[in-house]
């Protein structure tokens, strides 16, 4: 049910803005392409120049920065929690 609801949702957004045929089929899209479409040739074409070890670093940042940022919102919660 609430796949169905979402899937709506997106198809009556793409309608809206923008006119309702980049989700239609292939025969009638014209050259556009969906955002799934292009995210699925940008990974592909990353991958290809980048290889493995690209993607490996790039998820070894984004931990890094996340363990960051939870670390400096302890620290500012407990800062508050000692001013307040």
């Amino acid at each position: 049910m609430r796949k169905q609801l979402r899937r709506e949702a997106t198809s009556n957004f793409g309608q809206k803005f923008f006119g309702g045929d980049m989700f239609l089929g292939d025969s009638k899209r014209k050259g556009k392409m969906t955002v799934q479409e292009a995210g699925r040739k940008g990974g592909e074409k990353t991958a290809q120049t980048h290889g493995r070890s690209f993607y490996s670093e790039i998820g070894s940042k984004g931990g890094q920065t996340v363990r960051r940022l939870i670390r400096e919102g302890k620290e500012r919660e407990q800062e508050a929690t000692i001013d307040g």
